[in-house]
């Protein structure tokens, strides 16, 4: 520990998961992560920053270049045993045959506590036990982890027991597959490696809690905007006795659905930057319903629409977009008014399927042309569908370890427990919450629209935190 605050270096054999472990811990995708081996040659720090203050740091380090000798000359120190690491760096600063080893012991002979990365899909070798000997050698708080980088799980138990001779903690760790409530678990458990570091490690975590509430806060208030800007957005367009009402209603169909998919994805990507994903650009899942439009037929039917709705949707020209805009299906109010009929209150007609829009006049007024409107979406289900959506990426994005680098060209589809979304099971308090923020922010009562959020905000907050506990994949499309 270094003025008072906890350090760990990450140690381990070259290309065993080093980096990946100190990205996914220190949530930094700045950490060059590679599979080829030796990539790491000096030591770099990591710091955690909280509220503009550091809490931790994590070291990484290059792998052991020669350890069965290092284990050698350590067991061969006849001198002050507290000393035996400076001594050791003293001894072989200049030759380039343990320069790695120097290197890596460095930040330990500092006071950095040990972090030890095995790659767990192989067989304990007699190169590993001389680095765990050598660890141990060291006297420093020290916990192991398996970062199984494959599926194969065959050889955990003879890491493990070989752990046991030599670590005061012991972890597996997928730095590639980590969630959020993995990486608090893994800190919960540096806190037992000594009793001297407990209190600074029970401060570390208690800051790591809070900082994800707050960002959980920050989140849910992304969320509500995302749904007062999509609920209430309408375009306007001139409209003429040339203009052709089949065209302009397909053109501002599209035109609508772009605008309301922009502000979606903006909410997105603030989302994505908050839990500090700036640098790689990650993939979504193979089979998420996030790779779908919006306004796809697919994504309603998966989150939204009824088979009857969608039935009713089916005829409408205009592609998928066209189809889940489908007046009667989606909710969505098309109006043509003339150029103060907005302004005077009147002029809407809900209309669906192939029916004509309906036009409207005003007797005694030189009214100067006609608009055609397009929206708000009348339907409830659509605030369903943008919040299943928001939380599907929420549960992606926190859950993306920022050790990993890329998906797998396909996915396991036994992987884990798997929903459609969210919100369909959520009970009647969370649907009466909704119901209220969605009318209210439909009408013009300013009071009520505070209450309404408000109440929405402490909601979604209790579901965001939930999900952080949860290791259930959300919103994967079943594949037939």
């Amino acid at each position: 520990m270094s003025d008072g605050i906890p350090e760990f270096a990450i140690v381990g054999h070259p290309n065993e998961g080093k980096s990946a472990v100190v990205s996914t811990l220190a949530e930094d995708d700045t950490v060059r992560v590679t599979p080829y081996p030796g990539e790491t040659l000096v030591c770099q720090t990591f710091p955690v920053v909280i509220d503009g203050k550091e809490v931790i740091r994590f070291i990484d380090t290059p792998g052991f270049q020669n350890p069965k000798r290092t284990l050698k000359w350590i067991k061969g120190y006849r001198g002050d045993p507290a000393h035996i690491l400076s001594a050791y760096l003293e001894t072989h600063a200049k030759d380039p045959d343990f320069r790695d080893d120097c290197r890596l012991l460095e930040p330990i002979a500092g006071g950095a506590g040990i972090i030890y990365v095995v790659d767990g899909s192989r067989p304990v070798r007699n190169v590993d036990l001389a680095e765990m000997e050598v660890l141990r050698l060291t006297g420093r708080p020290r916990m192991a982890v398996i970062n199984c980088k494959e599926d194969e799980t065959a050889y955990i138990e003879t890491w493990k027991s070989e752990f046991r001779k030599h670590f005061n903690a012991i972890r597996v760790f997928n730095a590639n597959q980590a969630t959020y409530a993995e990486r608090i678990e893994l800190l919960e458990n540096l806190k037992v490696i000594d009793q001297d570091w407990g209190p600074a490690l029970e401060r570390v975590i208690s800051a790591f809690k809070e900082d994800w509430q707050q960002r959980n806060g920050m989140s849910a208030q992304l969320i509500c905007d995302l749904l007062e800007t999509s609920l209430s957005y309408s375009i306007t367009r001139s409209f003429t006795e040339t203009t052709s009402e089949k065209s302009l209603k397909e053109r501002l169909q599209k035109e609508y659905a772009s605008a309301i998919e922009q502000i979606e994805e903006k909410a997105h990507r603030k989302i994505r930057k908050l839990f500090k994903h700036n640098i790689f650009n990650y993939s979504l899942p193979i089979h998420s319903v996030l790779n779908e439009n919006l306004f796809s037929r697919k994504t309603w039917q998966f989150l939204g629409l009824t088979p009857v709705q969608l039935i009713a949707a089916a005829g409408m020209a205009g592609g998928a977009v066209g189809a889940v805009l489908d007046l009667a299906a989606a909710g969505l109010t098309f109006g043509i008014f003339t150029s103060l009929g907005g302004l005077l209150g009147a002029g809407w007609a809900a209309l669906g399927g192939g029916k004509r829009l309906a036009r409207m006049k005003v007797v005694g007024l030189n009214l100067g042309g006609e608009q055609i409107q397009i929206g708000p979406i009348e339907n409830i289900q659509f605030a369903y569908v943008l919040l299943d959506r928001a939380l599907i990426f929420y549960a992606h994005v926190i859950n993306w370890a920022h050790g990993r680098r890329d998906y797998p060209a396909q996915e396991h589809p036994d992987k884990g427990p798997a929903k459609a979304g969210l919100t369909f099971e959520w009970d009647d308090r969370k649907r009466k919450i909704c119901q209220a923020f969605y009318t209210a922010t439909r009408g013009r009562d300013d009071p009520r629209k505070t209450s309404a959020r408000k109440a929405l905000m402490e909601m979604l907050q209790e579901v965001l935190l939930d999900i952080s506990s949860s290791e259930t994949r959300y919103g994967v499309v079943a594949q037939k």
